[in-house]
């Protein structure tokens, strides 16, 4: 087959997923092209993936989606798949125009102000009025105008697509998210204090406010966070009234995480909503225990107890006492890790969501 992965946003989860797979499909021997914003990319993607140039700035960015429809124009794929909200909207609508024969549309997230209606999620934002018409009944006659298929990562995600977009769900796939084993293992760090750490996009909807809260009250913990975003400087403020800036350490986001994973003893994530995040899957792949809110998918990966400690979404006394527990017991931290790996091992290789995937692809155009 020959296979586009088209992208909007230059990092982030979803860029990240869809270059490993992009990389994973060309291994496989299909013909596999990677669709955004190349300087970006460039330095993460095989020489076996075809890197088109494209960079599309806005929903409104016209010059953007003419070079998207002239790429795809170019390539001919047989299947496009569309791995951010952006290239979603664009890429179904240019790929029904244009005749390309199987359309994917992976929904990796739900916009803030729906977050809620995904169970165990709290609501990541106000919701607005437009909410509602963009997100769900624009999306649902989206995809029955463009009669794309959909990959969801999650069960939990997967129930609101169908009960609140309205999909029938004989198009939606449940193809949970995957990462590199052998890139993302167990390695030791140099010693050090004991270090929690945090990755990813600096957003309202992680509720990095909540874990600044929480280390507080846990002052035999170092905080190690890499990533950028909004709300970078927000969070340096806060760790600063809280008087705890000394043992708050920030880095930018990296290509190449794997190093910070080895710095850490574990790994921390109280978002307000998650679908299933790939950082997640990285730490436990890397042998860390998780503390993490019991929000959207993460409790189909993170078992209670075994792999980590769940804690409600919010609630910085809570997500305290955790931190303090494995701060406190290494036992129990080796213990969890191991489980943590073994379970990405057993359900979450970037392998086993390819195959999934590839199964997708040829669902969409068996239907064409």
């Amino acid at each position: 087959m020959r296979i586009v992965q088209l992208l909007t946003q230059p990092d982030g989860g979803p860029a990240d997923h869809a270059i490993d797979v992009a990389c994973e499909i060309a291994r496989r021997g299909h013909e596999s092209h990677l669709v955004g914003p190349s300087a970006d990319l460039a330095a993460q993607v095989s020489h076996q993936v075809t890197l088109h140039d494209v960079t599309m700035s806005s929903k409104r960015d016209l010059r953007g989606a003419r070079a998207i429809a002239a790429a795809l124009r170019e390539i001919k794929p047989d299947v496009l798949h569309c791995q951010d909200r952006r290239a979603g909207l664009v890429g179904r609508v240019v790929g029904r125009a244009i005749g390309v024969p199987a359309l994917v549309y992976t929904l990796h997230g739900v916009a803030d102000g729906l977050s809620d209606l995904v169970a165990g999620n709290a609501r990541a934002a106000h919701r607005r009025s437009r909410d509602g018409w963009y997100y769900l009944t624009g999306e649902r006659l989206l995809c029955r105008a463009t009669r794309a298929r959909f990959v969801v990562p999650s069960r939990a995600v997967a129930r609101f697509a169908v009960n609140h977009i309205g999909l029938d769900a004989s198009v939606v796939d449940v193809v949970p998210n995957g990462v590199d084993v052998t890139r993302f293992a167990p390695r030791s760090g140099p010693n050090r204090s004991l270090t929690a750490l945090w990755l990813g996009v600096m957003a309202p909807v992680k509720r990095l406010d909540v874990l600044v809260e929480a280390l507080a009250d846990v002052p035999e913990l170092k905080l190690l966070l890499v990533g950028s975003g909004p709300e970078r400087e927000a969070v340096e403020k806060a760790a600063c009234e809280r008087g705890i800036a000394g043992r708050v350490a920030f880095r930018d986001r990296v290509a190449n995480p794997e190093s910070a994973f080895a710095e850490a003893d574990f790994f921390v994530l109280p978002s307000a909503a998650e679908n299933c995040p790939l950082a997640l899957l990285q730490a436990m792949a890397s042998g860390l225990p998780v503390v993490a809110s019991s929000v959207g998918g993460v409790p189909e990966i993170v078992r209670d107890g075994v792999d980590g400690v769940l804690v409600p979404p919010g609630q910085a006394a809570a997500l305290a006492g955790a931190l303090r527990a494995l701060a406190a017991d290494p036992a129990r931290r080796r213990a969890m890790g191991g489980c943590a790996r073994e379970r990405v091992v057993r359900r979450h290789t970037l392998q086993t969501c390819v195959d999934g995937l590839l199964a997708t692809y040829r669902k969409a155009l068996s239907c064409t």
